[in-house]
């Protein structure tokens, strides 16, 4: 896990996930993992659901998020709940960086390093 308890961004390279969305998975309990995503202007994730409950925050840009049905656009400063098991699905319209945990953690998105 880099320094112990500590993460650098250079123990955390970048993934890519699908065409322009790069995730970066950052400090990681039993319990929780914080992830960085970075998506492009344009970028769609399709419509998904995991048993995880997933709570985020828009860095900055602006993207289109659908949960359980329901769209908002998010911006810099906004935030969303995902409870485990609901169906959603995102749409960049700009460039645009969130801040993702996830309990419990996603195997998944576990790296090597941790």
């Amino acid at each position: 896990m880099g320094d112990g308890y500590f993460v650098k961004p250079a123990n955390a390279p970048q993934q890519q996930m699908i065409d322009r969305v790069q995730r970066r998975t950052m400090g990681t309990t039993d319990e929780a993992m914080l992830c960085e995503f970075f998506l492009e202007r344009g970028a769609v994730v399709p419509e998904h659901a995991h048993q995880n409950d997933q709570v985020g925050y828009v860095v900055y840009g602006e993207i289109q998020i659908t949960i359980g049905g329901e769209t908002r656009t998010c911006h810099a400063g906004d935030s969303y709940a995902i409870p485990g098991g609901i169906a959603h699905s995102a749409r960049a319209t700009k460039d645009t960086l969130l801040i993702d945990v996830f309990s419990p953690p996603r195997k998944d998105f576990r790296t090597e390093a941790r």
